[in-house]
């Protein structure tokens, strides 16, 4: 009906532009600019690795050795 955005948007409070610019100033303020593409880089390693210990693991084939060469 609304979209997907709308419905993101009513979860996180209905937050607008400018009050996501305020929150990125805060960030940038606190971590400085230098260290964001950091915790960037360390956030999406993060979320990485949980994706991937969540995803159930595919089955191996099992198949027998090659016969050995002489």
């Amino acid at each position: 009906m609304f979209g997907p955005t709308v419905g993101f948007l009513a979860l996180i409070g209905g937050l607008g532009v400018p009050e996501l610019l305020i929150i990125l100033l805060i960030v940038i303020i606190i971590f400085g600019a230098t260290r964001l593409p950091q915790l960037g880089r360390g956030l999406g390693q993060g979320l990485k690795n949980f994706k991937d210990s969540v995803k159930p693991e595919e089955p191996r084939e099992k198949t027998p050795p090659p016969p050995p060469t002489i």
